[in-house]
Order: C-alpha cells, then sequence, then structure tokens
C-alpha cells in the first residue's frame, strides 16, 4: 500500500481557521491584530498556517514567514525577521528598504555589499543605528508593505526565540502596531516548562489590546480516522484507528510518521516510544544516507548544502545521493536557495539525540571549524552565533569560550544586548574549565564579571545585575584597587534601589570614603558625580555636598561639566532659586546639544520637563520630554533613562487634560518594560487614568501597580504618588475599611511633609477621603499635616485652597470653594479643576446661589465629557438630578426634581419622622406617605432615609421655592 508522507487534508481545525480568517478581517480593517498559537510538538500549528497562508493569499494579503532558531537565547538574534526580510528583499529589491539599507543591515546584513556592477569589492558601512531606532524602520516598513495590500506576519517556533527576536514583536504589538497588520506566532507549548523566557513574554502580551490566543489540541478518534484515511487512500480498519489514535494520542505529525512507517495494520509491531516512533522511517534510510542525517542533525535544523559537504568530508557524489535518498523519504525537504531542512524539527532532535557521546563531540567541532574556515556558509551574520553554539555543544572548552566572548561582542553590535549578557554568563561558566583563561580572552575574571554586570544592566535584567555586582565585589581587593571596589559599590547600591530592596546608602558612602583614597582624575570625578547623583536621592545634604565638590574639582581640573550627570546642576541650585535651578538646567542643555553629548543631554531634559512641570508649565514639559524621548532612542537609552522621558511626558498630557495622548505614551512605556522601580511611574500613571476613565482594566492595573509598596524599599518620590492611588482606589471602590488604612498609613508618612510636589495631590484626596469617612478626628489631623507643608507654586496653592475648602472651612464655606475654583483656574490642570466644580456646586446650593449652581455643574460636566472621566460625568449628572437641573435650564435647586408634596414630605424626613408620623401630619395614608419617602430617595439618587435628609441640608433643598 502506497502511504503518502504527510496529509493533505486540514482535520478538526474549522475552528481555529474561522478565528484567523476573523482576524485577518480585524487587520483588513486597520485594527492591529495579533495571534498566539499554542500547542504541543506535532500537533499541527505549521500545517493550520499553512492553510490560513493559502486563504489569505488568495483573498489580496501578502504572507511572510520567519522561523526562529534552535541556538537558544544565547542564538542569533532576529533569526525570524531578517528570514522575512529577505523574502521581501528577494521580491522587491533593495529599494523597499527606502534608503535605509545600512541601519537594516544589521538584519541582513548581505544589504552592506555594493549590488553587481558597481565595479568596487568596497562594502557598504554598517549603520550604528541604535535598537529602539531599527525598531521603529522595521515598523515602518511593515506598515508601507501593509500600506499596499494586507500583511500576514508568521513567526514559528516562538518557544526557540531569543531576547532581540521577543523585544521586536513585543514593539510591534504594544507600540508600534502597524495598521492592516496580522501578527501570527506559533510556539510548543510542551517546552514552557517552569523558567522558559517566553512565559512571562507571554503573559505580558496577553494584556496587550488585540492580542488573540489560539490553542491547537489533540485530534479525537474520528479526526485520527480522517488523517489516516487522506495518508491511505482508503478507509482504515477500526483496529488500526484505535490503535494508532492509542498510540498518538491524536498528535497529527505522530499519526503521519507511524502511517509512513508501515502498514497501519501492522502498527503494533512498531516501538510505543517517542524516538523509536520518529527513528522508525530514518532506519530505513540506506546506511550512507543515515550517516549524513546524523551529520546534518548535528548542522541545525536548516543546514546549507556546502557547510555539510564541509563537515561531512564525503565526495560529492555520495553526499548527494545519501541527500537525496533523506529528500525522497521526506526526512528532509530542499529550498529554491538550495538549502536543507529536516521536514519536522522533532526528527533532528531524535537523529540528534542518537549520536554518540564522542560522535556529538566531533560533530559540532566539525561545523564550528567549518563556518571558521568559511563564515559565509552560513547566512550572512549567522557565523559567530553559530560557532559559539557549535564549539560549546563539542565540549571544546577553550574553543567556546573565546567564541563566546567573540559572539557576545557581535550581540553587542546588533544591539542584542540580552544576548550579549547570556554568552557572556557562558563565559563565567566555562572561566574554570579553561586554565588559561585570561591569557585567551586578554582579561582577568573580575573584568569579565564587570563586562557581564554592565550587559545585564543594560539588559534591564537587574536582579541578575545585583547577584554579579555581588560576586565581583567579592573579588576586588579595596585595598589595593579601590576605585574599582567603589565603582562596583555604586553600582550594588544602584541595582539595590532599583530592585526595591534598599537604599543602598552604606554602599554609597564607602564608595565615596574609597574614592577619597584615589588621585583626580576623570574616572574618580565621574564615579563621584555618579554617587552624587544617587545619594542625594537619600540625603540630600550629603548629595549636595558632594556634588558642590565634585563641580569643584571637575573646574579645577578643566572638565566639561556636561560630561557629568546633570543633576548636580539641580542639587547645587535647587534650594534657593525660585526656578528650582531652571536657568542652571537651561545652559546645561545647551552645553551638551553644543558638545553633542547625547546621554547627557537626554539626562538634561529629563530633569528639564521634570522641573518644567513641578513649576506648572505643563506644555513645556511635555515638549522637552518628547525631544529626550527621540534622543534617548538613538543612543539606545530607551529602556533606561527614556523610561522617565516617556512616563514625564504622560504626566504633563495628563495634566494637561490630553488624557489620550497619555494613554498611548504610557502603552509604548508598556512596549518598553522597564524593569524594577523605573517602571512604576508609567504604571502609576495609567492606573490613575484607569481609574478616573472606569476602563476595566483598571483594577488590575492599579494593583500591579500597588504592589510596589510592599517592596522594601521605595523612595518617596515614587512612594507618595503610589499611596496617592491607594487612597484614590479605595475611594472609588467606596471601601470605607480600606480607606481608612490607606489614610492611617499616609498620615504616619513623614515624606508628605517634606516633598511638596507629591505631598500636595497627596493631601488633596487625604482630605476626600476624611469627608467621606466623616471622622472629625481624621479632618483635624488631616488639617494639621497641612498646615506644615509648604505652598511654592500655582498648582501647590489650588492644593491647598481645596485642602483647606474641605477640612478647615469658614464661616462661608462657598467663599472658599471659590477660591479653591479660582486657583484651579490658575493652576491649569482641568481634572481637579472639574472636582473642585462639583463641591462649589454643593457649597452654592446650600447658599441658594441657583445659577451658579446650574454653572458649576454644566462646566465641571464639560471637562468630564472631554476627558473621558467617567465616574466625574456621573457625578455630575447625579448633582444634576439632585438638584434638578435639566440640561441647560436654570432656575432653583430642585425645584423641577421634588413635587411640593414631595418637598413637604422630605422636611419631616429631615425632621426625624416615621413614615406613621409623617402621614398624621400630612393627613395621606401611611402607605402613601411610604410611596413618596420611596419616590424621593430614588430622585435624589441616595440608599435611605438618613442620606436623603443629609443631602437635602447639603443642597438647600428644603427652602421655600422661589417664584416663578
Amino acid at each position: 500500500m502506497t502511504v503518502r508522507a504527510a496529509s493533505t487534508v486540514l482535520v478538526g481545525r474549522q475552528r481555529e481557521l474561522a478565528a484567523l480568517r476573523d482576524a485577518l478581517g480585524r487587520a483588513r480593517a486597520g485594527e492591529p491584530t495579533t495571534v498566539l498559537v499554542g500547542g504541543e510538538a506535532g500537533v499541527g500549528k505549521t500545517r493550520l498556517l499553512e492553510e490560513f497562508g493559502r486563504v489569505a493569499t488568495d483573498t489580496g494579503s501578502r504572507v511572510l514567514v520567519g522561523q526562529c532558531l534552535e541556538l537558544g537565547e544565547a542564538g542569533l538574534p532576529f533569526a525570524p525577521f531578517a528570514a522575512a526580510l529577505r523574502e521581501v528583499l528577494r521580491r522587491d529589491g533593495a529599494e523597499v528598504f527606502a534608503g535605509y539599507e545600512a541601519e537594516f543591515a544589521r538584519l541582513l546584513p548581505e544589504l552592506a555589499r555594493v549590488p553587481a556592477g558597481a565595479g568596487t569589492a568596497a562594502v557598504m558601512p554598517l549603520s550604528d543605528a541604535p535598537r529602539g531606532y531599527l525598531f521603529d524602520l522595521v515598523a515602518d516598513l511593515f506598515q508601507r508593505l501593509a500600506d499596499a495590500r494586507p500583511l500576514v506576519l508568521v513567526i514559528e517556533d516562538l518557544h526557540w526565540a531569543d531576547r532581540s527576536t521577543r523585544d521586536l514583536i513585543g514593539f510591534l504589538v504594544r507600540a508600534a502596531r502597524p495598521g492592516r497588520l496580522l501578527l501570527v506566532c506559533t510556539y510548543r507549548t510542551d517546552e514552557l516548562q517552569r523558567g522558559h523566557p517566553l512565559r512571562p513574554f507571554l503573559a505580558e502580551l496577553d494584556r496587550a489590546r488585540g492580542v488573540e490566543r489560539l490553542e491547537l489540541a489533540r485530534l479525537d478518534r474520528d479526526g485520527t480516522g480522517a488523517i489516516l484515511a487522506d495518508l491511505l487512500g482508503a478507509e482504515p480498519a477500526a483496529r488500526a484507528v484505535d490503535d494508532i489514535h492509542d498510540r498518538t494520542q491524536g498528535n497529527p505529525f505522530f499519526i503521519e510518521e507511524l502511517a509512513a512507517a508501515g502498514d497501519p495494520i501492522g502498527c503494533a509491531a512498531l516501538p510505543d516510544t517517542l524516538r523509536d516512533l520518529l527513528l522508525a522511517r530514518v532506519d530505513r534510510l540506506p546506511d550512507p544516507a543515515q550517516r549524513v542525517l546524523r551529520i546534518a542533525a548535528a548542522g541545525g535544523t536548516r543546514f546549507a548544502h556546502q557547510l555539510l559537504a564541509q563537515a561531512a568530508g564525503l565526495p560529492e557524489p555520495e553526499l548527494e545521493d545519501a541527500l537525496r535518498a533523506a529528500v525522497a523519504a521526506q526526512l528532509v525537504v530542499a529550498d529554491p536557495d538550495g538549502d536543507y531542512e529536516f521536514r519536522h524539527a522533532l526528527v533532528r532532535e531524535a537523529v540528534h539525540d542518537e549520536l554518540l557521546p564522542g560522535e556529538h563531540a566531533r560533530l559540532h567541532a566539525r561545523f564550528a571549524a567549518a563556518i571558521e574556515a568559511q563564515p559565509h556558509l552560513v547566512a550572512a551574520g549567522r557565523a559567530p552565533a553559530e560557532i559559539a553554539h557549535h564549539w560549546y555543544a563539542a565540549h571544546d572548552h577553550p574553543r567556546a569560550l573565546v567564541s563566546a566572548r567573540a559572539a557576545a561582542c557581535a550581540a553587542a553590535d546588533r544591539y542584542a544586548y540580552a544576548e550579549q549578557s547570556r554568552l557572556l554568563e557562558r563565559v563565567l561558566e566555562l572561566w574554570e574549565l579553561v586554565p588559561d583563561a585570561a591569557d585567551r580572552l586578554g582579561m582577568d575574571h573580575l573584568a569579565v564579571l564587570e563586562e557581564t554586570l554592565a550587559a545585564a544592566i543594560t539588559a534591564g535584567d537587574y536582579a541578575r545585575a545585583l547577584t554579579l555586582a555581588r560576586a565581583a565585589l567579592a573579588e576586588v581587593d579595596g585595598a589595593v584597587e579601590p576605585l574599582r571596589k567603589a565603582h562596583l559599590l555604586h553600582r550594588r547600591a544602584r541595582m539595590m534601589a532599583m530592585l526595591g530592596k534598599s537604599d543602598g546608602l552604606a554602599d554609597l558612602r564607602e564608595a565615596y570614603r574609597l574614592a577619597a583614597l584615589v588621585p583626580d582624575g576623570p574616572d574618580r570625578l565621574k564615579l563621584l558625580a555618579d554617587v552624587a547623583a544617587q545619594l542625594a536621592r537619600i540625603d540630600p545634604v550629603d548629595g549636595v555636598r558632594t556634588a558642590v565638590e565634585v563641580l569643584a574639582a571637575a573646574e579645577a581640573a578643566g572638565v566639561d561639566a556636561t560630561l557629568l550627570p546633570t543633576q548636580l546642576t539641580v542639587l547645587c541650585g535647587r534650594d534657593d532659586s525660585p526656578d528650582l535651578g531652571l536657568a542652571e538646567l537651561r545652559r546645561t542643555e545647551a552645553a551638551a546639544r553644543a558638545a553633542g553629548n547625547v546621554p547627557a543631554l537626554v539626562s538634561a531634559l529629563v530633569h528639564l520637563s521634570d522641573v518644567l512641570f513641578e513649576l506648572g508649565r505643563y506644555e513645556e514639559s511635555a515638549q522637552a520630554a518628547a525631544d529626550g524621548v527621540s534622543e534617548a532612542r538613538r543612543v539606545g537609552i530607551s529602556r533606561s533613562t527614556g523610561a522617565y522621558l516617556l512616563s514625564n511626558r504622560a504626566e504633563a498630557l495628563i495634566a494637561l487634560g490630553r488624557w489620550t495622548e497619555a494613554e498611548e505614551v504610557c502603552a509604548e512605556a508598556a512596549r518598553i518594560d522597564p524593569p524594577g522601580v523605573t517602571g512604576l511611574h508609567w504604571l502609576q500613571l495609567r492606573a490613575g487614568l484607569r481609574l478616573a476613565r472606569q476602563d476595566p482594566a483598571a483594577d488590575e492595573t492599579v494593583a500591579r501597580a500597588l504592589s510596589f509598596l510592599t517592596r522594601p524599599y521605595l523612595h518617596p518620590h515614587q512612594r507618595l504618588p503610589v499611596q496617592e492611588l491607594r487612597l484614590e482606589a479605595a475611594l472609588a471602590a467606596d471601601d470605607r475599611v480600606e480607606t481608612r488604612r490607606a489614610a492611617e498609613a499616609t498620615l504616619a508618612d513623614d515624606a508628605v511633609a517634606t516633598c511638596p510636589r507629591y505631598g500636595w495631590p497627596l493631601l488633596g484626596v487625604l482630605a476626600r477621603a476624611a469627608r467621606r469617612l466623616d471622622d472629625a478626628g481624621l479632618t483635624a489631623r488631616v488639617a494639621a499635616l497641612a498646615a506644615t507643608v509648604p505652598v511654592r507654586f500655582a498648582v501647590e496653592r489650588a492644593y491647598a485652597a481645596e485642602v483647606r475648602a474641605t477640612v478647615a472651612p469658614t464661616v462661608d464655606p462657598l467663599g472658599d470653594w471659590r477660591t479653591a475654583v479660582g486657583a484651579w483656574r490658575e493652576g491649569g490642570q482641568p481634572y481637579p479643576l472639574g472636582r473642585a466644580l462639583l463641591s462649589l456646586a454643593e457649597a452654592a446650593a446650600l447658599a441658594g446661589e441657583r445659577d451658579e449652581v446650574a454653572e458649576a455643574v454644566q462646566e465641571a460636566a464639560a471637562i468630564a465629557g472631554a476627558l473621558g472621566a467617567v465616574p466625574l460625568a456621573e457625578q455630575a449628572a447625579t448633582l444634576a438630578r439632585r438638584v434638578g437641573l435639566r440640561g441647560a435650564a436654570r432656575g432653583r435647586p430642585g425645584a423641577d426634581l421634588l413635587t411640593d408634596r414631595e418637598r413637604e414630605v422630605l422636611r419631616l424626613v429631615a425632621e426625624g419622622h416615621s413614615n406613621s408620623r409623617i402621614a398624621e401630619r400630612l393627613f395621606i395614608s401611611p402607605k402613601t406617605a411610604s410611596v413618596h419617602v420611596s419616590r424621593i430617595i430614588a430622585k435624589l439618587d441616595v440608599t435611605n432615609r438618613v442620606e436623603a435628609a443629609a443631602l437635602a441640608h447639603r443642597l438647600n433643598l428644603l427652602a421655600d421655592p422661589a417664584p416663578r
């Protein structure tokens, strides 16, 4: 019986195919869409996408496919994107890259070559474009392709993806979001053991908008039978279906393999383990073909003919005969480029696992040597990673050591910092196994630790960086190399603070002490500048003193101050400067621009945007932060310093009332995923936005932000805004117990009185909490605390006026709230203005100022509508109903809401009468009185008669109606 090697029908995947079609429809409509297709190895993910690819192509879409390589986290960065772009290059030519060939050469090194006919052997120099810029270019290219026709980008085997590939996928999903692009990624669910880097990545993608997961389950018995019927060309026997289904458990690949290995009726004689199943067809090959297949398995799932020839060392005719047999058996397939690929990665794994230990080492060594001798035998740019992988697999520790370091350097050149860090970790692993490691690398073990530490920090792996810093400190001799130890102490202190473990003060002071033992010089000045910047966050007095010392030493040495942390200028001029050192910061910014020192410029813009916000100059703050974001992307520091710029810009946009723009900036920050507490500011801002907009994701975002409060250390500038968020969330949930807990925690925080920028917003919500709880003692404590906090700028005056009106009103509450509203108009923030207007409306209602009530409510409602602040809009609508406002109509508060009889009933309710007593007084039945009371409660939107009475007094609903 003739058996096909693979089924030609798609069985049991109608639901998944329909989901992919729907996703493509959304993408066609311009909605960025991502589908994550998961399933165990062999379950049919590739087969499903092949069918979907045909559907997409037939309906006018373009399909690009990229495969992740099985080289692990230390493998070739961006491999699937390189494959997809190589297809774009083949079909569209280099012109599609729109003049950015040098930048794209980071992904496609062949773009750096001069086109044929150029008449020279020279090559185009590679661009030094940083990774963030490269990501933008890739996104822009996909957008251009998608503008021409809908684009489907398939990334297969995401479980093998390197960190850089995951980062680029995350950028496309969470930040760039090109329109008319459908991104489909497959991964093996059975590969995701605990600790696998893909698990948290998938969890993060799940929270992004437009991301959908599809899980492919195994086929049922009928599905197994349908595949067998297609493979055999006839209906299989029931016993054969049962036997094969039991053994394969409905895995389509295993079904195909088992059917192709022999007659399914006799399959019971075949081994029932996976390896035997996969190797059954391999064992049927001629011995020469089996030998070549084993050699090819060491080279990877995909291999070039020339590379295999070098590694095999066989005459060309013998090699071709062996490959022909493997291709005929459908174990290996050839592609148009002349390369080969195992039809399924599991076959290669099984064959590779069968290699004897000596054979395993020998074959990998052959591949490593062949690639070293002729790097062109692998795809452009793959050589360093391939060489490192093969020497490591060959257990040739000296060569593995050297090649891992070389691959790490190559990864750094491609801005693949996570891969650089992992490869350097391999260097550390191999160090003890190579006696002359220091001579081979030209550096000592401590230098490798320091290099790995720097890479880990750049990659954002702060936890690992802390471990490396501790290890390096255990090796360094402070008596011999005090400056070297001081640098490590500063890095450890910074990592401790960034992870929220401690303030690192002891390490910083020890670093300062060690630096004092070293003569003045650029390295010492840079270290002391870093120490001063970090120290100022913990001990401002000591920080300023150190900063002054550093600037004096820099001036004496003729060192350009722009090369030092910009915060020094703020430290030295902020306290006694009415503009918070703004003029000095402007000079520092100009000097950095003139010197072309982009890192110093980015740092200046961080502090500049921060100071401008504190001064209430929100438009300028937002613009400075936007300028800094662009500069940070240019030098590849978007995930560190650039994260502060993003959150600073979002903060300014929120203050301006441009909430939608702020949410977009927060989304960009989420894509960057800043590490440690660096990621708190944008998260806290987004949580506050979502809470104020009653977003369905608000609870989850708030919980994530509040989780930072459990860390052992959090700087007051980070802690106070989170405490503010905690109180806002408790008030929004009307959780009186949590509101009281949060209020008590806030009152116990000494930083409230010493940090007016963050203390006043916290006092504002604390005052509202005290009013909600109706607690006289708490109210008095809030008023007393507010009296100790400095008031410097317009926004602080606005908060101070609001707090006074809330917890310490004068005999003229209406005048108090008029003052607060006026202060908020000067402060320039629409949202707190809207809140103050509602309080003003209540005070005006109590005072009988009828027109003022309507004007305040209408303005507050307009603000809420413009912001999308649903709770504020609901509060305005509720107040409007309670005071009887109808649209733009003006009149006595409550006049259009309650009838004259209901107003009489409400007056008696407010006096404390029961329904029976009300009935006696008004000469009505108790039942009628009860009906009136129920209607009043419903109209006033309260829960009981006590609240109705309190509201009647607060809004002056009991006064006699004005003449009409």
